[in-house]
């Protein structure tokens, strides 16, 4: 979670809203379960909306497309997703369609969270794939980061 917090200061720093996501591969055997390499990072970034005209450029979700293209895979399975604010639906569904082994976040999101606070699409029984959320790792820091971003601009 301290990588994705890099990722949203620097995303703050260039007048983004501060969101940052890492994305961590750790294979498993399927058969055992257990882990057969070890972690490592193959995947960052930060929120690029204003920069890239992009309604689409969330931190998560070009996090993903970049591990994507590292893992030659549209799956990512063996992947855990790590992201200071908690997904919106958007992102959600991209984790979801991705097959996404497990999300991590640090502050919830009341307005538009799909991981639990207004939708769980990682629980939703009616979807094909379901997948484990862990929620407010590191939220303080996370929520000050964006408090101190948003009270600048008012």
């Amino acid at each position: 979670m301290r990588l994705a917090l890099e990722e949203a200061q620097m995303a703050a720093r260039v007048d983004e809203v501060p969101i940052g996501a890492v994305v961590v591969h750790q294979p498993h055997d399927r058969a055992t379960g257990r882990p057969t390499a070890e972690p490592r990072v193959i995947a960052r970034g930060h929120n690029q909306c204003e920069l890239l005209k992009d309604a689409s450029a969330h931190a998560e979700f070009s996090a993903m497309r970049e591990a994507e293209q590292a893992l030659d895979n549209w799956r990512l399975s063996d992947c855990t997703i790590y992201v200071t604010l908690e997904p919106c639906v958007m992102c959600a569904g991209l984790m979801h369609r991705s097959r996404v082994g497990r999300c991590v976040y640090g502050a919830p999101d009341p307005k538009g969270g799909a991981l639990g606070s207004l939708y769980a699409i990682h629980q939703d029984r009616r979807l094909n794939h379901r997948f484990p959320v862990t929620a407010g790792i590191l939220e303080e820091e996370c929520q000050a980061l964006l408090q101190r971003f948003f009270q600048t601009r008012r």
